[in-house]
């Protein structure tokens, strides 16, 4: 019975390393401006690059989510928002 236990490990660490690297390269684009400016606060105030990587990855899996359970488009404007807001998580969208 490990099995599917190791695919949703797999599948866990596939998502959370691909949620990184789209953080990343937002970050490095700087688009969303959001994505480099919070990435910025969150440095001088403290935060860890990997802590600060988590809590955006985060943000962004919730609007994921939300935008897949309810079949509408990424809402940027919503997204942007709570880059913003951190490190205060967003609650979970309806």
């Amino acid at each position: 019975m490990s099995e599917p236990t190791d695919i949703d490990n797999d599948e866990e660490e596939f998502a959370e390393s691909t949620l990184t690297q789209a953080i990343e390269n937002q970050i490095e684009s700087d688009n969303p401006p959001a994505a480099k400016a919070t990435f910025n606060k969150l440095t001088l105030v403290g935060y860890e690059r990997e802590d600060i990587l988590n809590l955006m990855a985060h943000v962004l899996a919730v609007e994921i989510d939300a935008m897949l359970e309810t079949d509408r488009p990424f809402d940027t404007d919503w997204y942007e928002t709570a880059l913003r807001a951190l490190p205060e998580l967003p609650p979970e969208k309806q």
